[in-house]
């Protein structure tokens, strides 16, 4: 049969010999979208012709009853022989009962995987260099702002006092250097985050223990917080190692162990403990320490009461404590005439006179000097909370009864689940107990001046 001339027309429903000339010479008729030139050699192997001019190659075939058609790129892009040559890879692979869009799936799944292996050992690298020049403050700043809102506003105060750089200029609390000193926790923040290893932290603790041990346990354990939660983060993980450096058994036993406490009035010192607390000339400050012992409440919580806190009806006063959010005592006799005495400054029952909208700084220094006074020993605020929990052995008061006014958790069955004291029943024990106290310490105060209030007569 003779050759077809280079100048006849193309019959698409056949196969050919496919040439660089019948290739150029191949166009789709107007009629038609498309025209499929079959290659004679390679089965399944066509040029694509559209009408709009483009020549594509792709290959066609079945596979388990369903047709697969693969494209392999733009003629002339991809020649004839490149054409061919993967023609005949797809089709080995068909005959072997292998779908290439399965192999295609996963050579790109792997190339993704791969791309994402390599972004990540980027993202790690760049992480590594980042936390290698990080430094512990900027570490410590981000820890206390992520767990800032599910702190209290004392453990939010400790993180500060702890971390705090001093060298402020203050009149009070520097043991006459005028100015503040660094808190324990500050030495550490200036240091890389990686150069907090178990030896420097365990050197730290012998430094710090030596001037300020009760501090610096309590910064200890908020490092190992600290550290606890870099360890955990995908930024900070790289340059701390497998276990926290600040639990260590060097660092524990330099800081030494707390002392429990047992600083508490004696009911013979009740008399001249509160001479020399009524004649502090600051007012606010003199109610303050008395309103601390006879509600056995905790310092801060006394000196957070507000205005609002005081129902004068009901003869009620709110504390905001750590263990319930708040619970409500009985506002008792001498605690309202103290409290109703007092100038409203500003939203607080004890109100700063020098810091605006504030209330009173803890006035440790005072009751030093009170105690110095009345010739009684080392006692603190808080020993104040524990005398009204000693003092109230001396009376039949039930021992529940003392623990829900003080704020005390219950520690026993019946005090969880089977005793519910409204305010009038804890008022009936608190008036008494007050009313001892004060007969104790003779102290007189007159219900005629003070409606509603306890008669208490003056002891020789």
């Amino acid at each position: 049969m003779a050759r077809p001339g280079k100048t006849a027309a193309i019959d698409y429903t056949t196969t050919h010999d496919l040439t660089h000339g019948l290739l150029e010479r191949a166009s789709c008729p107007p009629e038609k979208q498309f025209v499929l030139l079959k290659d004679a050699d390679k089965k399944g192997l066509r040029l694509r012709v559209t009408k709009a001019g483009g020549k594509h190659w792709q290959f066609e075939t079945r596979l388990k009853r369903q047709l697969i058609t693969r494209a392999l790129g733009e003629w002339p892009a991809v020649s004839i022989a490149e054409a061919k040559a993967e023609a005949h890879r797809l089709r080995g692979l068909t005959e072997t009962g292998t779908d290439p869009r399965e192999i295609e799936r996963q050579q790109q799944a792997e190339r993704e995987a791969a791309k994402a292996a390599a972004a990540a050992a980027k993202a790690q690298a760049e992480r590594e260099a980042v936390a290698q020049a990080l430094t512990t403050g900027e570490a410590w700043a981000a820890y206390v702002a992520e767990r800032k809102p599910y702190w209290g506003a004392l453990h939010i105060k400790d993180h500060e006092r702890l971390a705090r750089a001093g060298g402020e200029v203050a009149k009070r609390g520097t043991r006459g250097r005028g100015v503040t000193i660094a808190g324990p926790l500050h030495p550490l923040l200036g240091l890389a985050l990686r150069d907090l290893t178990p030896p420097v932290i365990e050197a730290w603790a012998v430094r710090e223990a030596q001037t300020r041990p009760t501090a610096a346990r309590l910064a200890w354990r908020l490092l190992k917080a600290f550290l606890g939660w870099c360890a955990e983060q995908p930024e900070y993980a790289p340059v701390m190692s497998g276990t926290n450096p600040a639990k260590t058994k060097k660092a524990r036993e330099a800081l030494g162990k707390a002392k429990a406490k047992d600083d508490s009035l004696l009911k013979e010192q009740l008399p001249a403990w509160f001479a020399a607390v009524r004649n502090i000339g600051n007012q606010t400050v003199a109610a303050y320490l008395q309103t601390l012992l006879l509600t056995g409440a905790r310092p801060g919580e006394v000196l957070a009461m507000r205005w609002e806190d005081l129902n004068i009806q009901w003869r009620g006063l709110t504390i905001r404590d750590k263990v319930e959010g708040e619970r409500v005592i009985p506002l008792t006799a001498y605690v309202h005439h103290l409290l109703a005495a007092l100038p409203r400054r500003n939203e607080f029952v004890f109100a700063s006179n020098r810091k605006e909208n504030q209330p009173l700084t803890e006035p440790n220094h005072a009751h030093d000097k009170a105690c110095q006074v009345a010739r009684i020993g080392y006692l603190t605020l808080h020993g104040l909370r524990r005398s009204f929990g000693t003092l109230s052995e001396w009376l039949d008061v039930p021992a529940g009864v003392v623990a829900q006014i003080q704020g005390h958790k219950p520690s026993a069955t019946a005090e969880k689940h089977y005793r519910v004291r409204p305010p009038d029943l804890l008022r009936i024990h608190h008036e008494k107990i007050e009313a001892w106290v004060l007969e104790q310490a003779g102290v007189t105060f007159d219900r005629k001046t003070e409606p509603g209030k306890l008669v208490l007569a003056k002891v020789a």
